[in-house]
């Protein structure tokens, strides 16, 4: 086998853990999302505790992309799709991270909270793992005409993000002893604004993948 042949078969496989990390972080905010509006404490700690595995897997792939970079010392575009999947596992980690704070949320609220639970939280949880969806066929396909629709779908989640945050101060002044748990809601809407814009950032590393040079998707 040729050098190229194995750096192209490592490469592949770097990129085929970017791609199960990606879908990682989309079941991680999608479950944190249920047990939010099931209430189930018990299912939020089990989320607490997988989180160590995605944590182990952003590892993996940093540990194979700088041993590709020690090995190989490639240029261009290949030293471009190495330096890229470092970022973009950082950013899917993160992600997990949020969907873990979403889960100790749900913990802090406990299970008799009687707060209704905002239906757009949903939504745009919702939002948040279709753009998922779309940046890892953008990444897969190097398609940056996909990665620029990002951008258009985070400026509705920071819409969402606006209505929720609004209407949780608006109860506070009307219910002031749940006050704690209400901004725990607040939070959670944070939390998947923040889950969002880490995909904008997966954007931008593919448009600079593809083109070599940066591109700020949230002008």
């Amino acid at each position: 086998m040729s050098i190229r042949v194995h750096f192209e078969e490592e490469l592949e496989d770097l990129k085929k853990q970017i791609k199960e990390l990606a879908h990682n972080a989309k079941d991680s905010l999608d479950q944190a999302i249920h047990v939010l509006y099931q209430r189930d404490v018990e299912a939020a700690k089990r989320i607490l505790e997988n989180d160590a595995v995605i944590d182990r897997k952003e590892e993996k792939i940093n540990d194979d992309a700088i041993l590709m970079l020690a090995k190989q010392q490639p240029v261009a575009r290949d030293l471009r799709r190495i330096i890229i999947a470092i970022k973009i596992s950082s950013d899917l980690e993160r992600m997990a991270d949020h969907s873990t704070n979403i889960a100790k949320a749900t913990i802090h609220l406990g299970e008799h909270h009687g707060i209704e639970i905002d239906p757009e939280l949903r939504e745009m949880a919702v939002l948040a793992m279709d753009m998922v969806d779309l940046a890892i066929k953008s990444f897969e396909y190097e398609d940056i005409s996909l990665a620029k629709k990002l951008a258009e779908m985070d400026d509705v989640v920071d819409k969402k993000y606006g209505s929720i945050v609004k209407e949780m101060l608006e109860l506070t002044a009307i219910n002031p002893e749940q006050i704690q748990h209400i901004m725990q809601m607040a939070y959670v809407a944070r939390y998947i604004e923040r889950f969002a814009d880490h995909i904008t950032n997966i954007g931008e590393s593919i448009f600079y993948l593809v083109k070599g040079r940066t591109y700020d998707l949230n002008k």
